[in-house]
């Protein structure tokens, strides 16, 4: 079964202008904005992930009665990559309220050629990940290395159940990456798709750094 693939803003929706605010120069120089829209479609895509997860009854007892409810049968992992992926994780994280949690430090190390760069992983916190569903996100899917990377890594915990890729805005080159690496047990969730990547494998139009945006510039 071949990888599915979801893009949220292939239809109309709040996301569009929460899109538009992340990528506008104007809005950007509040970090405390741009950092908000992450966290708000992190909320977007948790809701969307959420109607495709398995669930199971639970007996319900309210002051008039009893119901049954259909509650999530298992809660489910929520990995991202620091540091960009911190605000995007808060926002599944408010919804997925109960989850666990996984977080992979991996950075672009640069060579004397700054467009030339390896992505390096050097820290991962994880619970046990045998037969969990884990929710992976990322702002940005560049070139699908810092993704299939944390992939490979989280590994080292486990084999999941099924694994949901969630980034804000992707390349075309990293989504063909991703679909050429990791097993059918994979769901990828997009907010737009963007055609192409600059010299410095930076995705066009883009946004920017999205760390340097919500954090601040680092050294």
């Amino acid at each position: 079964m071949a990888i599915q693939v979801h893009n949220l803003s292939a239809r109309p929706s709040l996301l569009n202008p929460m899109l538009a605010e992340l990528r506008d120069v104007g809005v950007q120089a509040d970090p405390m904005r741009f950092r908000r829209n992450l966290e708000r479609i992190g909320e977007i895509f948790a809701y969307e992930i959420s109607r495709v997860l398995p669930y199971q009854p639970r007996r319900v007892t309210t002051p008039l009665g009893a119901i049954d409810c259909p509650v999530l049968a298992q809660q489910p992992v929520l990995a991202t990559i620091l540091r960009a992926g911190l605000p995007l994780h808060q926002g599944l994280l408010n919804f997925f309220d109960r989850a666990d949690n996984a977080f992979i430090s991996a950075y672009r190390k640069h060579q004397d050629d700054e467009a030339s760069f390896e992505v390096e992983i050097e820290y991962l916190a994880s619970p046990g990940l045998d037969d969990r569903t884990v929710i992976l996100c990322d702002p940005m899917l560049a070139t699908g290395s810092s993704m299939v990377l944390a992939w490979k890594a989280l590994l080292a915990r486990g084999q999941p159940r099924h694994v949901h890729l969630v980034s804000v805005i992707a390349s075309q080159r990293g989504v063909d990456r991703v679909l050429e690496v990791l097993p059918s047990n994979t769901t990828l969730w997009l907010g737009v798709i963007d055609p192409e990547l600059n010299s410095r494998a930076y995705i066009v139009p883009g946004l920017g750094d999205a760390g340097d945006l919500a954090f601040g510039l680092k050294d």
